[in-house]
């Protein structure tokens, strides 16, 4: 990327930018705006939003790159219009579209789409479905989308949906509904298939920690280097003791 149209120290300011996605819903983004014709895009992950602590300092190190980024909610997230749904990784995918179109039709390109967690699934479905990027960063994605999901909702999640077709979570403080499409939309969405469909062009960078608990690095890699990653250039990265999925160093004691 060339970061010689931007500045060589922080970005000169910040700007609130509102896009409309398929679905006429407005999405909030920041932009770090450096004066870089390139933009990279940072997408939060799962119940998270843009001023999530990994997108604001993924964000600062790029300008201090010179380079452009612009972090965003997802919608149904943080400021972002629209309803929130579990799973939902395609809608996500396309409101990535919809971000990178705006940014397109400003004369502005797009080098890079990085995804924390849910939102390393999302780029990489977005790199599937839209062949229109070159590089793309997945920071503590999950592999297997069927693995998780009792632990966060309950191992008889399927049960209580059979008997009445929706439960709600708490969370913290909100609540928000789970369906039975919803479920199916995650049941459904399977990665490997997804990652063979992106461009053999593309190059993308996997990066987990050695003590993330989304996925055990060891069948993690197993799993990236026997299947569908093999298939084009990657780099697949894993940072001793530290939790990427939660951007948290271990204590050392």
């Amino acid at each position: 990327m060339d970061s010689s149209q931007g500045t060589s120290a922080c970005a000169e300011e910040q700007q609130r930018i509102e896009i409309l996605n398929s679905h006429n819903e407005k999405l909030v983004g920041l932009l770090h705006e450096t004066g870089s014709t390139e933009v990279v895009v940072l997408c939060h992950g799962f119940r998270s939003n843009k001023n999530d602590a990994v997108m604001k300092s993924v964000a600062a190190a790029i300008e201090k790159e010179g380079i452009s980024a612009f972090r965003f909610d997802f919608s149904g997230n943080g400021e972002s219009e629209g309803s929130f749904y579990f799973g939902n990784y395609n809608h996500e995918a396309d409101d990535l579209r919809s971000v990178i179109q705006h940014f397109s039709n400003m004369n502005r390109v797009v080098p890079v789409i990085l995804g924390h967690s849910k939102g390393g699934d999302v780029v990489l479905l977005y790199a599937s479905k839209y062949h229109d990027i070159s590089n793309v960063i997945n920071l503590s994605g999950r592999y297997d989308l069927k693995r998780g999901i009792g632990e966060r909702l309950g191992e008889d999640f399927l049960d209580r949906l059979e008997q009445q077709g929706f439960f709600d979570v708490k969370d913290g403080r909100s609540v928000y509904r789970v369906t039975a499409d919803t479920i199916m939309e995650r049941l459904n969405t399977d990665m490997h298939e997804a990652c063979l469909k992106i461009d053999k062009d593309c190059r993308v960078l996997t990066v987990h920690g050695s003590e993330d608990e989304i996925e055990m690095p060891g069948s993690l890699l197993i799993s990236y280097r026997t299947t569908s990653w093999k298939l084009w250039k990657e780099q697949i990265i894993v940072i001793p003791n530290i939790k990427v999925s939660w951007y948290q160093p271990l204590s050392s004691s």
